[in-house]
Order: C-alpha cells, then structure tokens, then sequence
C-alpha cells in the first residue's frame, strides 16, 4: 500500500504533508493521555484527602466551575470532553 493510498491524497506531496501531521497528532495523543492520566493521580490525592476530613469524594460546585471553564474556552463540545475528564478522574462514586 503506497502513502497515497494510507493518507487519501491525491499528489505525493499532500501525502508527505499529511503523513508528517499524523505523526505530530500521534505524539500530541500521547502526550494528553499522559497528562490525563497524571490529572487522575493528582485527582485521587485530592478527593482522598476530602475524605480523610469527613467530606465526600465529589465537590460538585468545583465540577461545575471546570465544566464552565471548557466550555468557555472550547466551546459546547468543551463541556463534553470535560465532562470525559471528570469521569475519568473522580473514579467510582
């Protein structure tokens, strides 16, 4: 299978620019699954200690807030991904 068939170009050099931003979008994927998965660590420290003080796992005013600030700055599908996010992070409620 040649890069134009891979990319769905239709010259060598849409395939060659193409091929390159995938590797890019490749390396950016990689790095936001690493700082998700250290957003959920940092996470869990937080909700542990509101636990260990009486208090619950999930603080909805400060979802809320975050919900807010996605969608403020990425718009309506903002509050989705942040809403992924903070599925992702608060665990088993």
């Amino acid at each position: 299978m040649t890069a134009l068939d891979v990319t769905g170009a239709r010259t060598p050099e849409a395939a060659d620019v193409i091929s390159g931003a995938r590797e890019r979008i490749d390396a950016l994927d990689d790095r936001i699954i690493g700082l998700i998965q250290e957003r959920m660590a940092v996470s869990a420290v937080v909700q542990e200690a509101r636990i260990a003080s009486g208090g619950r796992r999930v603080n909805l005013s400060r979802e809320t807030e975050i919900l807010g600030h996605w969608r403020d700055v990425l718009g309506r599908p903002g509050t989705a991904l942040a809403m992924t996010l903070l599925e992702l992070c608060r665990g088993r409620v």
